[in-house]
């Protein structure tokens, strides 16, 4: 019997991941980075972000955004210094390093998001 490949999942996480920061990152920036401290609209009131906060399927949207952009730079940087500088003889612990550090990223995004709740 042939061993199966885990390298689809990671492919799939730096895909879902570039769509995902591709669509909601720039907006985000843009509103809380430039719009709101510009003067170009108006600041919101902690009570409306409290609330938006307090939904459950905003903190899921968050998580989401977050985790995925956090696989996305893994792979990225993972195959940028596996191609880029050639350190083919260090693959797994680089893999684990930029893996390991995107979990991490993540666990603590799920417990932030969790404290908010």
């Amino acid at each position: 019997m042939r061993k199966r490949s885990v390298e689809p999942l990671p492919w799939l996480l730096f895909s879902a991941g570039g769509v995902v920061a591709a669509l909601f990152l720039p907006l985000l920036l843009f509103l809380f980075g430039l719009a709101v401290p510009l003067g170009w609209i108006s600041a919101p009131s902690h009570r409306a972000l409290s609330g938006l906060l307090g939904n459950p399927l905003t903190l899921v949207v968050l998580f989401g955004v977050l985790m995925l952009s956090l696989f996305h730079w893994a792979h990225r940087f993972r195959y940028t210094l596996y191609d880029g500088l050639q350190i083919q003889h260090l693959n797994r612990l680089v893999g684990a390093l930029c893996y390991g550090g995107a979990l991490i990223g993540t666990v603590l995004a799920a417990y932030l998001l969790w404290q908010i709740r």
